[in-house]
């Protein structure tokens, strides 16, 4: 039987050691922090509960398709109930809209804003289904090792659709800002500017205007927590506050690694940790990337986050609230052109006790609120307690209340958080922008050019950033790893 290593715990390693113990390889996999689930992880204050990651349930399928690999179902592991509204947009106006659940609803929507705009809609999401079933069901498990993999009898006639924008098929069907603000926000989950990303990438409106936003009860740590029970009922073996400290290659093999001062043996090696960082672990002549090829690539945004808790209810708020009340595109420059610290930024803010009061003592309220930023911005707590300022004095304006003398405690997380817990390149939140340049095979390669047994998943490579992508990711490699690195006693396994 041969043994697999993963480095890192994150959702794309979960997902990967799941398919990997399946097929019969002995997989162990090394966390450098202490507790499972990457950027997932769960702060816990007085009775408050945050997640510190990922906060938006999108492509509830692709969640249902991983653990129907294993014969599993999500309500064998947790509550899932989606939220309505999906989610609260406030504008420079001061006035919001709620995003609804239904189609109904959304089409009056649409009308109310732009008369005749709802039949604009569904010619707008027919496209975008079509290519959420070409993408998600098909295009996002190929491994990125070719440009055929693009070229499919469902692809070939919307070729287009690569070399225009997402911005520009939205504001070439609608006039109102406020709705196309709406349907140019699910890309930032891609990391990148709507001017940036190819058109066919809407199949995340589909995904968020007709999938919707979901919840897992108990928080995003749940799905964690489910993905951990199932590893290790398959016999993954996990080791918490193990740093690696170097990858040991001989021959053109990595043979093992350096796990806090002690050498680990493996036949194959997988990292879902930070790419740039991974290769940091090798010697210069192993790495498949240079400093200068990691400097030119568009990375996603970087973050603040500040988790809060509040002594009371609010007022006037929703489980998800976009702060779209300041000028979008200027922010984007200050994050991608120009980077600097915004002067006017944007802000997100959850407020998941709205839906689930198992995150707050009784009739308090938990919170957290996230600026994108610029990774690799210098820092400090100076700047992190202005824009804490900044934000909750527009927070009390919009919603009309007082917030400020309610706030019970806070704590801040960024930029060099992401690089102390996650080896985050720059400080990034969210991995590399899916771009043009960087979609699909032009992507970080799963496999190592240099190093025979040396892999990679994660969001750094393909398919990309966000939390389904990551399950793509680790089944894609597994897949590759099966296929290129057969075990002596290998399960029969359907991928």
């Amino acid at each position: 039987m041969k043994t697999i290593n993963i480095i890192g715990a994150g959702f794309s390693s979960l997902s990967a050691a799941c398919y990997l113990a399946k097929a019969g390889y002995e997989v162990g996999v090394y966390e450098k922090n202490n507790s499972l689930g990457g950027r997932a992880r769960v702060l816990e204050i007085d009775g408050f509960k945050f997640d510190m990651g990922p906060s938006w349930y999108w492509m509830p399928d692709v969640f249902e398709r991983f653990f129907s690999d294993f014969g599993k179902r999500v309500s064998d592991y947790y509550e899932l109930k989606r939220i309505s509204p999906s989610y609260r947009v406030y504008y420079d106006d001061a006035s919001y809209i709620d995003v609804p659940s239904t189609l109904a609803e959304l089409h009056q929507l649409f009308e109310k804003e732009e008369p005749g705009s709802s039949r604009k809609l569904d010619q707008f999401l027919k496209q975008a289904e079509y290519n959420y079933n070409v993408a998600v069901k098909d295009l996002v498990y190929k491994p990125g090792l070719s440009p055929m993999e693009l070229i499919t009898p469902k692809t070939i006639g919307k070729i287009n659709q690569f070399f225009t924008s997402i911005s520009f098929d939205v504001r070439k069907r609608f006039k109102n800002e406020k709705l196309i603000k709406i349907l140019e926000f699910p890309v930032l989950f891609l990391g990148a500017k709507a001017q940036d990303t190819p058109s066919f990438y809407s199949f995340m409106n589909y995904a968020d205007l007709v999938l919707g936003t979901w919840y897992p009860m108990g928080g995003m740590h749940k799905v964690v927590e489910a993905m951990v029970e199932l590893a290790k009922e398959l016999g993954v073996k996990f080791n918490t506050n193990a740093s690696i400290e170097k990858i040991i290659v001989d021959g053109g093999r990595a043979t093992g690694m350096v796990v806090n001062k002690e050498i680990v043996y493996s036949d194959v090696l997988l990292s879902g940790a930070d790419y740039h960082h991974t290769e940091s672990l090798l010697d210069l002549k192993d790495r498949n990337y240079s400093e200068k090829f990691w400097s030119k690539k568009t990375f996603a945004p970087s973050a603040l986050l500040f988790y809060v808790g509040f002594k009371k209810k609010l007022k006037n708020v929703s489980h998800h609230i976009l702060f779209f009340d300041r000028d979008f595109d200027h922010h984007s420059a200050e994050i991608y052109d120009k980077p600097a610290w915004p002067l006017n930024p944007l802000f997100y803010a959850n407020f998941p006790t709205v839906t689930d009061d198992s995150l707050a003592p009784k009739d308090k309220e938990s919170a957290f609120f996230l600026i994108p930023l610029a990774s690799g911005l210098k820092e400090n707590k100076d700047l992190h307690a202005k824009y804490f300022e900044l934000i909750i004095n527009r927070l009390e304006q919009l919603t009309g209340q007082a917030v400020e003398k309610h706030i019970l405690f806070k704590e801040s997380y960024s930029i060099s958080n992401f690089k102390e817990d996650y080896n985050s390149y720059k400080g990034n939140a969210y991995g590399m922008a899916n771009t043009l340049k960087q979609t699909a095979f032009l992507r970080p390669k799963i496999k190592s050019k240099k190093i025979s047994n040396l892999y990679f998943t994660g969001q750094l490579t393909v398919p990309g950033p966000g939390v389904p992508p990551a399950l793509i990711s680790g089944k894609i490699a597994a897949e590759l790893i099966a296929k290129e690195q057969p075990n002596l006693k290998t399960h029969e396994i359907d991928f």
